[in-house]
């Protein structure tokens, strides 16, 4: 138990924090040979989609289960993406550069963010394994994430 208070998302520095951080990332993703095709429909409103998702993960407002379909939408935008290990391992990487860059200067902060990154990261290799429209069945509510990991 770390005994902070503060969520995850006032500690990054709330919405425009995890909005820089998509930003920064997804710079970097689209630049990457290995990633970058499995963005090849990308638009820049995945960059606001992944902050609002973010958001709601680290403990701050549920936007993305209120406005943008909750945890079952997001798992099914993996569906068919077959995103492999080497794939999921630069995205880490990359990501941890974001992490770097546009959070603050917070070891145990940053660890916790890429420790979600990292669980999450499997759910969506796993699921993408899938075919879209897939029966996912019934995922649950948004996961949150906190100081001690998985709330």
């Amino acid at each position: 138990m770390t005994g902070r208070t503060e969520s995850l998302f006032d500690a990054v520095g709330g919405m425009d924090a995890l909005r820089r951080l998509s930003d920064t990332f997804y710079e970097g993703v689209l630049a990457d040979p290995l990633l970058a095709p499995v963005f090849a429909n990308f638009t820049r409103t995945h960059i606001d989609h992944v902050a609002v998702w973010l958001a709601e993960v680290f403990g701050g407002p549920a936007d993305f289960t209120a406005r943008l379909g909750g945890h079952q939408a997001l798992l099914r935008s993996h569906l068919g993406q077959s995103i492999t290990e080497e794939q999921r391992l630069r995205w880490m990487e990359l990501m941890a550069i974001a992490v770097e860059k546009e959070f603050p200067d917070d070891e145990l902060l940053r660890r916790r963010a890429l420790e979600y990154f990292d669980w999450g990261t499997r759910i969506a290799r796993d699921v993408s394994a899938g075919s879209p429209g897939d029966d996912l069945g019934e995922p649950g509510p948004t996961p949150r994430w906190g100081w001690d990991g998985l709330v």
